[in-house]
């Protein structure tokens, strides 16, 4: 408001009415970019422990070479790559046929490319595991960078949740602090059926700690309330 020189809220909404194009540079401005590598380290544990170990054992049983894992909502990359050295470092030695891609889906392309650099303060590689950090990662100056042998399982895409959904059928999909955050109630359920349209029978839906599904939702049952995560 300032930099347009407006003084009060309702002239601005006047001035988003006369100028639609408005809308996309409001929106640029209200999206959340704080994310971590290991955010929420329960939940991670939890996948490695109980959920993927029974996602591989359905995938092998639908003749998949792999488990298939979308994570919406992916900022600068912390989630997938988190997810891609969980499967690298704990469970691939465990089912060393299988492979888990990653799909990770941001609308700001600012995200996008710093997802695709992968390269970090301590800041955000500061919950991982010691030994996580030290075999992953190599140290440039002020940053960790992401070793590419722990990228190529990961596909970036520059989308926007509430338009489009990547193509493919999931195993896993992680919408956490998005979502069930930040979006109008009929907006979460319409962005909740699109989700379930592309998950396996039986796949597993995480979101925030802080959220829940909407209510009266079907098709979804819990599978740790605690932590929020559900099965399709």
């Amino acid at each position: 408001m300032r930099h347009l020189g407006i003084d009060t809220t309702a002239a601005y909404c006047t001035y988003l009415e006369k100028r639609p194009q408005e809308w996309t540079v409001l929106d640029t401005l209200g999206r959340v970019t704080i994310s971590r590598f290991y955010r929420d380290k329960a939940v991670f544990a939890f996948l490695e422990k109980e959920v993927l170990p029974i996602l591989v054992q359905q995938a092998a049983d639908r003749k998949q070479d792999g488990v298939n894992i979308w994570s919406a909502g992916s900022g600068s990359g912390e989630e997938p790559y988190t997810l891609a050295l969980l499967w690298r470092l704990k469970l691939q030695r465990r089912f060393p046929l299988m492979r888990a891609p990653i799909t990770a889906t941001d609308v700001d392309p600012v995200m996008h490319q710093r997802a695709k650099d992968a390269c970090y303060l301590y800041s955000s590689v500061k919950n991982l595991p010691v030994e996580w950090r030290e075999q992953a990662f190599t140290k440039q100056q002020a940053y960790y960078c992401l070793r590419p042998e722990y990228r190529h399982d990961v596909r970036f895409l520059q989308q926007d949740i509430r338009q489009a959904v990547p193509a493919g059928l999931f195993d896993l999909v992680l919408c956490r602090n998005l979502v069930f955050t930040y979006f109008d109630y009929a907006q979460q359920r319409t962005i909740l059926e699109q989700i379930e349209s592309v998950m396996q029978t039986g796949g597993a839906l995480v979101v925030g700690l802080h959220e829940s599904l909407p209510e009266n939702t079907h098709g979804f049952l819990p599978w740790s309330e605690t932590l929020h995560i559900f099965r399709r």
